[in-house]
């Protein structure tokens, strides 16, 4: 569960900007799938490449992000997907609570929302918090799904301004919800 402190003060890597931001609607217009992980991707949102993650200091655990087109309040949400090996299998609930456990030490921890979904036919939680894990930059407002698969872990952690739009929310919330770790099956 180390890897959700580290990506969350690599997190603010992503969000810099320097143009103001706007709505896009949050219908999933592009499947994503590199052969591991999956989502629906909203209008308006790019995968970032592995080259820049390298360039953004990014941790090695991290294997996707996606990004914000338009920046909001001066950052660019980020969602991104991490990667931990585990020292046995655990069942979703068992490591969806151990991640919700791992971040409530940040600073400035505060949860805000917890809502059960269904991933992969496994019953997970989605984790909305606010924290500041790091001085000197603002309090930001996280959204967290963690799955496991056999002996490795899955965290995909939304990263956005505290206070957003509701079509912002929806799109960051399609993407976590839209989380998968089974191939897609392709239609004929």
């Amino acid at each position: 569960m180390r890897k959700s402190v580290l990506f969350l003060t690599a997190g603010s890597l992503f969000l810099t900007a320097c143009s103001g931001g706007g709505s896009v609607a949050s219908t999933c217009v592009e499947d994503y799938w590199d052969g591991e992980v999956g989502t629906c991707l909203p209008d308006g949102w790019i995968v970032v490449d592995s080259e820049t993650l390298l360039q953004r200091g990014v941790p090695p655990e991290t294997l996707v992000a996606f990004q914000a087109e338009q920046a909001v309040s001066g950052q660019f949400p980020t969602v991104a997907v991490t990667r931990e090996a585990l020292n046995q299998e655990v069942s979703a609930e068992d490591y969806s609570s151990a991640s919700i456990r791992s971040v409530s030490v940040l600073p400035g921890y505060e949860q805000v929302d917890a809502r059960d979904i269904r991933i992969d036919e496994a019953k997970v939680s989605v984790h909305i918090f606010t924290a500041q894990p790091d001085d000197g930059e603002p309090r930001r407002k996280y959204y967290q799904v963690s799955l496991p698969k056999g002996q490795k872990g899955y965290t995909m952690t939304a990263t956005t301004p505290v206070a957003i739009e509701d079509a912002l929310e929806q799109q960051v919330l399609a993407i976590l919800e839209g989380f998968t770790l089974e191939e897609p099956v392709k239609e004929e």
